[in-house]
Formats: structure tokens, C-alpha cells, sequence
């Protein structure tokens, strides 16, 4: 039997990110000739436990999860697989095979190029990722934002975060000035919209007009046929057990200055008070 696809997100209050995940969803069904569905681990629905359901419809026992990450922070580390953990109490003998986030696969790297369209050798990029307590997670997205820049006609790349680390976007857009910026482009580093990518937005507009600066907001990642490929990649990735996950200067396994506490601490999904079954 073929293995059906659960992708995981992480859900938004914001109305318009929730349906661009639920199209997104609905365009993997199309790329993919297994039964596809997605669910949310909080905020919007359906959350995972009924997306799992609709899949055991189809009679599996067996299903590969993609989290619908770019970086792997607490969500993709924990959260979702706390979550699966709870699908299995629930449901004794499902089993999973789990993928990796997206990362800093050449395929998001060309999508965040596309979205730089009209961006030039004048133009300084701040590439602005959500931000995490994960040293590894923020890592990363300087990562994304050095590849950027050594593949990108742009005059540099910076990186901010819009919450729970540094630099902030004001901070970052002042580093771009200092380094002699002319043009900017903020870049949102999320896959769909939501709170905090319009947060990004408005933050850069503020800085703009109190400065008199050029600076534009690029677009999110956003439901296409090029992030669909990637997962479908991940999916297969799961299935073969070819996962390739950095365990290096992962805090939950490696006692990384400041962070020791997190060593060997337990992942639990998030809770839920509706959902019963669902226990922290």
C-alpha cells in the first residue's frame, strides 16, 4: 500500500496564512499520488489529530510526516513529534517516518531569489527570519542569508529576526545603512503569511519613513509549485530514511554554553484543552 503524506504546520490567527496552507496542502495531493493531508499543531484548524484520522480512513497504518518548517527549532523538534507521539496513544499501532524541515535546500534558495525580483547589484538584502531559542535555528537562517549573498547579484545580505533573538529589524536595517545601503529589500524568510510576516512589513515601513529611506518588503515564500517539490523530496526522504539531520550543535543533545538545561529535555506537544486525548 502506498504511504500517505501528513504535512505539519505550525498555524496562524491570521485568516489568509491558513488558507495558503490549506491550498498548499491541496496542491501536494495533486504532485503526489497518495492520499495528502495537513494539519496544524495549534491556532488554526484542523489540527493534526484530524488530519491523521482522515488519513487512517484510507486504511494505513504506516504514514511519512513532513513538518512545513524552514529551520529545525523547537517546532520541528518537538512539537510535531510530540504530536505524533500523542497519534500513536491514540492510535496503537500507527507507526511514522519523519522528514526534516525544509532548510537551506536549493530549491527555497532559488524561491527567495525569485522573490527578490528587481533587486540589483545597488540593492542590500535583510533576509528576516521568525526567530527561535534554538542556537542551531537561528544559525541556520544566517546560513540561508550567507548563501544568499554568495549567490545573489545583490550588493550584500544581512539577517534579523522578528522575535526571541538578535539582531531585531530595526537593528538590522540600521546595520544595512551603516554598511552604506542605498536600496533595501527586506526579505521575510516564512513560507505563507501570517502575524508575524506582517509584523516584518510594518516594522520595515516605520523604519522607512522615519529615516526617508528606500526600503521594500519582498514577498513570502508562498503556495507554488516550487515549495511543493521540496516536499515531495522530504517526503521520499522520510520514506528511504535518508534524513541528514544536523545533531552537532543541536541544544537537546549537545551542552551548548548558556544553553546546558535543554540537554535531554523532554519534547511534548503543545496542549490543547479542547482535545481530551491530547495531554502535555
Amino acid at each position: 500500500m502506498t504511504i500517505p503524506l501528513l504535512i505539519a504546520g505550525h498555524g496562524t490567527t491570521d485568516q489568509e496564512g491558513a488558507d495558503d496552507f490549506r491550498r498548499f496542502v491541496a496542491r501536494v495531493g495533486r504532485t503526489l499520488d497518495v492520499p495528502v493531508a495537513g494539519g496544524f499543531i495549534e491556532l488554526s484548524p484542523p489540527p493534526v489529530k484530524d488530519a491523521v484520522a482522515s488519513l487512517l480512513e484510507t486504511g494505513a497504518r504506516r504514514l511519512a510526516c513532513v513538518p512545513l518548517m524552514l529551520v529545525a527549532a523547537g517546532h520541528a523538534k518537538g512539537d510535531i513529534p510530540g504530536s505524533l507521539a500523542a497519534e500513536r496513544a491514540r492510535h496503537p499501532g500507527l507507526s511514522f517516518a519523519y522528514g526534516r524541515p525544509l532548510g537551506p535546500h536549493p530549491g527555497v534558495l532559488a524561491l527567495l531569489r525569485e522573490r527578490l525580483h528587481g533587486a540589483d547589484a545597488d540593492t542590500t538584502v535583510l533576509l528576516v527570519g521568525r526567530g527561535s531559542t534554538d542556537p542551531d535555528a537561528n544559525a541556520e537562517v544566517a546560513k540561508v542569508a550567507r548563501l544568499l549573498a554568495e549567490t545573489t547579484p545583490v550588493a550584500g545580505v544581512e539577517y534579523a529576526f522578528v522575535s526571541l533573538a538578535q539582531p531585531s529589524v530595526p537593528a538590522g536595517l540600521d546595520r544595512c545603512r551603516a554598511l552604506g545601503a542605498g536600496k533595501i529589500v527586506v526579505l521575510p524568510y516564512f513560507i505563507f503569511t501570517g502575524v508575524l510576516p506582517r509584523r516584518v512589513e510594518a516594522q520595515a515601513a516605520e523604519w522607512s519613513a522615519a529615516r526617508g529611506a528606500d526600503v521594500r518588503t519582498a514577498d513570502v515564500i508562498g503556495d507554488c509549485a516550487g515549495l511543493a517539490e521540496i516536499v515531495v523530496e522530504r517526503y521520499h526522504e522520510a520514506l528511504g530514511g535518508d534524513i541528514r539531520a544536523n545533531c552537532d550543535t543541536c541544544k537537546y543533545r549537545i551542552a551548548l554554553p548558556f544553553h546546558e538545561q535543554s540537554v535531554g529535555a523532554a519534547q511534548l506537544p503543545h496542549h490543547h484543552p479542547a482535545d481530551h486525548h491530547h495531554h502535555h
